[in-house]
């Protein structure tokens, strides 16, 4: 079950807004604990963000799969049905070129679980309880690491359309100078014949 508590200011519409020029960023929530999820979405929609509520791991699997998906997530660690960590697996294993960012919530404040959780692909985590202010710069750090890792996947894929591009041009041009290269020969060949017609005194 999701342990601990967020701590947090006396009252959570307090949270002041960051300033915030980027767009807001679709996170996705996966929190069985129904206090800690209301106050941890707080937060976040606070700091300009717009939240996505799920209660256990099959709930957030299941969003994760659909068509823009959010690109943040937080998972509790321990959750009813299937456990952040198996979500996180199956995140992991699904072939994307933009695979989302995870922030894995926790009571293991043990290095071993730590480690088995950036292991098995988490990018960042965060102790409960944890302080509102943490969860937001957590979440600003997974921000930006996503804004670049768009910035190159857009690269990526300019450098493979205009590799196609090249190509198709190459080939264009190749085929353009086929064709010229046959009309020559043609050429050619119809004025060695005039040519042996006239020394033939035809």
């Amino acid at each position: 079950m999701g342990m601990g508590m967020l701590v947090l200011p006396r009252c959570v519409c307090k949270v002041a807004p960051l300033a915030n020029p980027k767009p807001p960023m679709k996170i996705l929530i996966a929190e069985d604990d129904d206090t800690s999820r209301t106050i941890l979405t707080g937060v976040l929609r606070a700091g300009g963000h717009e939240v996505i509520q799920t209660v256990n791991g099959v709930e957030a699997w299941e969003r994760l799969q659909q068509p823009g998906a959010p690109r943040l997530v937080i998972l509790d660690w321990m959750m009813p049905e299937m456990d952040g960590i198996e979500v996180l697996g199956r995140v992991r294993a699904m072939p994307t070129d933009c695979p989302p960012y995870i922030i894995m919530l926790t009571t293991r404040s043990g290095p071993d679980e730590i480690v088995a959780g950036l292991k098995l692909g988490a990018n960042d985590y965060v102790t409960k309880p944890v302080e509102a202010a943490e969860i937001l710069a957590r979440v600003e750090v997974g921000q930006r690491s996503i804004d670049q890792e768009l910035i190159q996947h857009r690269l990526r894929v300019n450098a493979q359309n205009y590799r196609v591009h090249a190509s198709e041009q190459i080939a264009e041009l190749q085929n353009a100078l086929a064709a010229k290269d046959k009309e020559l020969r043609h050429a050619q060949s119809a004025f060695r014949m005039l040519e042996s017609r006239m020394l033939a005194g035809y």
